[in-house]
């Protein structure tokens, strides 16, 4: 698990954002969830949790896991959100073994909010990687705040996806012309496969004289080898100065010697990635 006391810091939220009344009827949904087992009732609230959760003030957030508080903000966490997050957590807490399924089961239900919330927090559920089919089946979606939910700023994919589940979310990023740096860790999912992909979609793109998001080079760096090699000449030779600084930041971050051969002949673009003003979220500035 990422966070820690998640169930006390969302209802700390909830405290915070909600006055009691409508505090009190959540949480008492939640007890007669538990202790009726009525599946029925569990996607009933999930879908009235915002007539009851809202406020008309901004949302606060004063939590001691400051790594929480920050994931909340990069998904623009609403009060809604929280509270139906809080009712997932709080009856898998009590009766994992007979909510899991009916919770995986939301994806089937939910409308597009209610699957975007799902998908947004999924990490914040206990075990969470009892969804991961759910997560990966969002990733076949044509609607993209959905993919986004999964896929932009979720560190889920990156902690429980396998290589070819990864690599068919990035690749679909790229596709949709998706914000490639909110995706998290891309460096770390890099792999193999995924380095030989990317090329030959570039080649595929330039034959067609079309043009790439210089971002899509990102996984690349530690898979470097001779057509790879060729590609980051190509880049350090294009007229594009996001191509350029791609392909110094790819041959900067690589294992490869030869990768590091050739990046030695741009002195300027290696003194701008040591004082930090080349990096993979500004090389379109």
């Amino acid at each position: 698990m990422l966070f820690e006391n998640i169930g006390a810091q969302l209802l700390k939220i909830l405290e915070d954002n909600v006055d009691n009344e409508n505090k009190q009827w959540l949480l008492s949904k939640i007890e007669g969830i538990v202790e009726s087992e009525s599946t029925k009732d569990l996607y009933l609230t999930y879908s009235l949790v915002p007539t009851k959760i809202r406020s008309e003030k901004e949302l606060s957030l004063v939590l001691d896991d400051k790594e929480l508080k920050a994931y909340l903000e990069i998904q623009h966490a609403d009060l809604q959100q929280i509270g139906r997050i809080y009712l997932l957590y709080k009856v898998l807490e009590a009766k994992e073994d007979f909510f899991k399924a009916k919770v995986a089961n939301i994806i089937e239900v939910a409308d597009k909010s209610e699957l975007e919330t799902f998908l947004k927090f999924l990490v914040l559920l206990p075990h969470p990687e009892n969804y991961k089919v759910q997560a990966v089946e969002a990733l076949r979606t044509n609607i993209s705040t959905v993919f986004d939910a999964i896929a932009l700023n979720n560190p889920y994919p990156a902690l429980y996806f396998n290589e070819q589940q990864w690599n068919q979310m990035y690749l679909k990023a790229a596709f949709m012309q998706q914000n490639l740096n909110e995706i998290v860790q891309v460096e770390k999912s890099g792999n193999k496969e995924l380095a030989r992909i990317i090329s030959d979609y570039a080649h595929e793109r330039w034959a067609a004289s079309r043009e790439i998001d210089p971002c899509f080079w990102r996984p690349v760096s530690n898979f470097m080898n001779e057509k790879l090699l060729k590609d980051m000449k190509r880049l350090f030779s294009s007229d594009n100065t996001a191509e350029r600084k791609a392909a110094a930041l790819c041959c900067y971050h690589s294992n490869s010697s030869e990768a590091r051969e050739l990046l030695a002949g741009f002195p300027e673009l290696i003194k701008g990635i040591e004082n930090g003003s080349i990096t993979w979220h500004n090389i379109k500035e």
